[in-house]
């Protein structure tokens, strides 16, 4: 009779300690992939605000600019809109805050021409500005090549951005 209970003794046990160890493997993982979809949001949710940010500041400037110009009849320069098109790269290495600091950096640029009058602005001298430049975000290099430019009231700017190897 003392055998049967020491047999069923140590199934209790090890059945507790099979059901202890699931458990803390069961935490273990679930807080794993709970903390993974979290910071996913959040990388997610970083680009946004930087990207919304972006666009506050880029708003201000064109708001001041335009505020001096108010008085001028000419058509004046309202805002910069640079298109960008990525030449031999794949969708994995285009980086999106890379293109947020790319299209800030531009319009940087031309920040000085707002509310200019249209008249005033050279094209020649505002497609030079950008042209085959080369830039640096994250230990990348880009080079940047006007292809198209259109003055109105908006600049517009279709610009080729490629990647540049660069050797150790």
């Amino acid at each position: 009779m003392k055998r049967k209970i020491k047999k069923n003794k140590g199934r209790g046990y090890k059945f507790f300690i099979s059901f202890i160890t699931g458990l803390l493997w069961g935490t273990i993982i679930g807080s794993l992939s709970i903390s993974i979809l979290v910071s996913y949001r959040l990388d997610k949710f970083y680009e946004k605000i930087a990207y919304l940010e972006n666009t506050i500041v880029d708003k201000e400037e064109k708001l001041e600019k335009l505020e001096k110009s108010i008085n001028n009849a000419n058509i004046v320069l309202k805002d910069v809109l640079v298109i960008l098109e990525y030449i031999n790269l794949s969708s994995e290495q285009i980086d999106q805050m890379d293109s947020i600091e790319i299209e800030k950096t531009i319009k940087e640029k031309y920040s000085s021409s707002l509310g200019k009058g249209v008249k005033e602005l050279d094209p020649d001298i505002l497609v030079q500005v950008v042209d085959k430049r080369i830039l640096r975000f994250n230990n990348v290099d880009y080079q940047l090549t006007v292809n198209k430019l259109v003055l109105s009231d908006v600049l517009k700017l279709w610009i080729e951005v490629s990647s540049l190897e660069v050797a150790s």
